[in-house]
């Protein structure tokens, strides 16, 4: 007579309403051929490959996205070095010009006052008088100046310099009477410096690059 070891109940088969088998569990093999074993051994060293290259894909999409990121952010920092380096161009460039214009004026102050006389000719032209204010120092040399660019221009009016305290050499008022022209050095340097605040801050740092695409190729 042979005795069994009983083997307690699982619950893990399912009945329907008439008591028969709905669903129990598939019979678990203990012995698989070598095929099978192949073929199980192949299948898996597949899946794992396939999740070591997503893997990797994924590191390398998110190591694509850090260098994006880092490029944006240096490109930034680039365009703000580049602005400031216009800005302080622009600046030096204008200490400069100010620095010639001030010794240009220095030796030459009748320069501005033959040149606005000349520009004038023909608004001037029929006027009778015209009245000049000039710094005291220089009043007898502009009236000599006035006087051959009036000749030059074929002005026929009588051309009056007159002292003005505290203008500078090269500054002058020019009074016909329906109408009037000046300059000041200070002012002329004022909207200058004002312009190349106004041009420097629209163009932000939206500027073209300093270097062109054919000389960033030659670098």
């Amino acid at each position: 007579m042979s005795t069994s070891v009983p083997r307690p109940f699982a619950f893990d088969t399912v009945f329907d309403d008439a008591g028969s088998i709905a669903w129990q569990p598939p019979v678990r093999r203990k012995h698989y051929s070598a095929e099978e074993v192949e073929a199980a051994r192949v299948a898996g060293f597949a899946e794992g490959e396939r999740s070591a290259v997503a893997e990797a894909e994924a590191r390398a999409a998110d190591a694509l996205a850090d260098i994006a990121r880092a490029a944006r952010a240096a490109l930034g920092a680039l365009q703000g070095v580049a602005h400031g380096h216009r800005v302080d161009s622009a600046n030096l460039a204008l200490a400069a010009a100010r620095r010639i214009a001030d010794a240009a004026l220095d030796r030459f102050p009748e320069a501005p006052l033959a040149a606005a006389l000349e520009a004038l000719a023909r608004e001037l032209e029929a006027e009778p008088r015209l009245i000049v204010r000039v710094a005291p120092d220089l009043q007898e040399r502009l009236q000599l100046v006035l006087n051959h660019t009036a000749e030059a221009v074929g002005f026929e009016g009588q051309i009056l310099a007159r002292a003005e305290p505290g203008m500078l050499p090269a500054a002058f008022v020019l009074d016909w009477g329906d109408g009037k022209a000046a300059f000041d050095p200070r002012d002329a340097a004022l909207r200058v410096a004002a312009a190349l605040d106004a041009a420097l801050a629209a163009e932000g740092l939206h500027a073209e690059p300093l270097l062109s695409a054919s000389e960033t190729d030659d670098v």
